[in-house]
């Protein structure tokens, strides 16, 4: 159920490089797996005709050696008698003699099991070998009695070579001697048939590996080229929309801040002086009528504290829209002035340094640092709870930093998905239009803001009025 819905959450992009991806990787796993199999039956039928050709041989090779055998002892053999002890000597010692190549010799064996003519072994002559098995449990000398008594044949079985004492397999061909009840035989060694096979099976087993390789990597090869190709449209568009989205909300802050400024003008040029020119009117009257009316000097003395406190607030509104002091003295007098007004209205301890900058900090650095602090000290007077608030801006190697820090309940950071005020959203929004970075760090002791502008918003110093901050 949750891979469903992490499918679902996928955007647009991923959707379509699944929808591309998903069915060339089964088409080639499904090629891969026919091609391998296809690959691995023919080479197996390719092996097994080459072994039993090369095995062919060996035993055409094994009857010829012992046709020359029978042909040497027939004629002793045929005029002897089945209990001619003589001519079953002289046949063993003509046998014995029939030597070939490194481990070749001819075997002789009663049917009873034991070994008669044995040249190149002879630990085995004049002993029963009736029971034999190789390590493997393949019967030896009752399996080629049983042979020779049946016509002859082949039979292969593990047995020692002669020379190295090393085990090898071992194919052998024999007959009988019916008369005499002998099993006469001879064999040979394949084990350099075994390793001609075991090659090429492992060739072709490497070939197979290296075409599945081959597939895999075009495989990859095409999944990478459609995940780059995705990749650069993907960039591309984002790029674009990143553009247009970053100048757009430029345009909506310079809106903001030309709109908050020409409200902030109207309200001091009109209204603050409209207010004015009624309270000089108003203390005017105060001075005739406090010769003759009292009562009416009380009404106009509540209405002239009326009037201050109206062009107050209107001071007020003014300076938050926008601050004069932050276009002519600059960023640390309009952070100085705000949170001496902060601490005045709310009574929380507000403490603010800040150092003389080698470099100005151009318009836009200043206007977003004092909405960032303004917006910080604004949280802590609406959900903080703090008693204490810090604020300090000084310049570093990688730019301005204005730091906030209270000692509130704090909050919770990074919030849920979802969650999160306005507030932050535009202190993130604010920094991120100047390149900058933004670290929140909350706890239940309180909460740290930190705004880093980097270099590319400091300007060259001035010889005069430079700013302080």
């Amino acid at each position: 159920m949750n891979a469903l819905r992490n499918l679902i959450d996928l955007t647009y992009g991923q959707k379509v490089f699944l929808l591309a991806t998903v069915p060339l990787i089964l088409a080639v796993t499904l090629i891969s797996l026919v091609v391998t199999s296809q690959s691995r039956q023919l080479a197996e039928r390719e092996i097994a005709a080459l072994e039993a050709q090369l095995i062919g041989a060996k035993r055409n090779e094994l009857k010829n050696y012992l046709s020359i055998a029978r042909t040497a002892v027939v004629n002793t053999y045929g005029r002897a008698a089945p209990d001619d002890d003589d001519a079953k000597l002289a046949v063993s010692q003509e046998l014995a003699a029939m030597l070939y190549g490194q481990d070749g010799y001819f075997f002789v064996f009663d049917y009873d099991g034991t070994n008669l003519v044995a040249p190149r072994q002879t630990y085995l002559i004049g002993r029963n070998w009736s029971g034999l098995k190789d390590d493997n449990g393949i019967a030896i000398t009752d399996e080629i009695i049983r042979i020779a008594r049946t016509g002859g044949g082949y039979h292969s079985f593990d047995w020692p070579k002669p020379s190295t004492g090393e085990i090898g397999r071992m194919v052998v061909y024999v007959n009988g001697l019916q008369d005499w009840r002998w099993v006469i035989g001879t064999g040979i060694f394949i084990d350099d048939v075994l390793d001609t096979v075991a090659t090429a099976r492992a060739d072709v087993q490497d070939r197979i590996r290296r075409t599945s390789l081959y597939i895999v990597g075009i495989a990859i090869a095409a999944v990478l080229g459609v995940f780059l190709s995705g990749l650069f449209l993907n960039i591309r568009e984002r790029r674009l929309a990143d553009a247009k989205l970053k100048d757009l909300t430029q345009r909506i802050i310079d809106t903001q801040e030309e709109e908050r400024g020409r409200v902030a003008r109207e309200l001091h040029d009109g209204i603050s002086q409209m207010l004015v020119g009624v309270r000089y009117a108003l203390e005017l009257t105060r001075k005739r009528l406090n010769l003759k009316d009292t009562p009416a000097g009380a009404s106009l003395e509540k209405g002239i504290a009326g009037l201050g406190g109206a062009i107050q607030e209107v001071r007020r509104i003014s300076r938050d829209l926008r601050p004069g002091v932050l276009d002519d003295l600059g960023l640390g007098p309009a952070l100085q002035t705000l949170t001496d007004d902060f601490s005045t209205r709310t009574g929380i301890t507000c403490n603010f340094q800040t150092v003389v900058f080698r470099n100005r900090l151009d318009q836009e650095a200043r206007i977003a640092l004092y909405r960032i602090a303004q917006e910080a000290l604004t949280n802590i007077e609406r959900h903080a709870h703090a008693t204490r608030v810090d604020m300090s801006l000084k310049g570093n190697r990688k730019g301005g930093l204005l730091r906030i820090a209270d000692n509130g309940r704090g909050m919770q950071w990074p919030p849920p998905k979802g969650a999160g005020g306005l507030g932050l959203r535009n202190m993130a929004e604010r920094i991120e239009q100047l390149r900058g970075k933004l670290h929140i760090q909350s706890d239940s002791s309180g909460t740290l803001i930190e705004a880093q502008v980097p270099l590319t918003h400091m300007l060259a110093p001035k010889d005069t009025n430079q700013e302080a901050a």
